[in-house]
């Protein structure tokens, strides 16, 4: 079932650089709405977790190391089309393999430094975005 919902992050690459503003700019420009945002910081532990489907993947601690290296900012988006939406806004996972204009191609400086995190479904949006806030908050 499609939801009008998407979870994103910045993440620390593009955090700690300064690129949360422009990121922003460039979501709200595209039409999205934050719901909820927050900066926090993961532990490896935490980091774990939220990239639990990657445990057997052979990248998944350094991303854990990675992902705990400084603070990131998560964010719930509202749109129609929410998640096809962002995915497309953002680009490729690569950013060499990103679309021109994408947040990805602008500001990723790896493949795993990519500037951003995007929900790849309505499911998965739900559930991120519940990791990093409570289901009892209104939003």
């Amino acid at each position: 079932m499609a939801t009008n919902r998407t979870f994103t992050m910045i993440k620390p690459d593009a955090f700690g650089d300064g690129k949360s503003g422009a990121i922003i700019k460039m979501i709200e420009e595209a039409g999205f709405k934050i719901i909820a945002a927050k900066v926090t910081k993961l532990t490896k532990e935490r980091a774990g977790q939220f990239y639990a489907v990657h445990k057997e993947r052979p990248f998944y601690s350094s991303l854990c190391e990675y992902m705990s290296s400084g603070p990131i900012m998560a964010i719930i988006l509202e749109k129609e089309n929410a998640v096809a939406d962002f995915r497309k806004l953002i680009g490729a996972t690569n950013p060499a393999d990103a679309a021109e204009g994408t947040i990805r191609k602008l500001y990723a400086k790896s493949m795993e430094a990519n500037a951003v995190h995007g929900s790849d479904s309505d499911e998965n949006a739900a559930i991120e975005g519940n990791f990093y806030f409570s289901k009892t908050e209104e939003f």
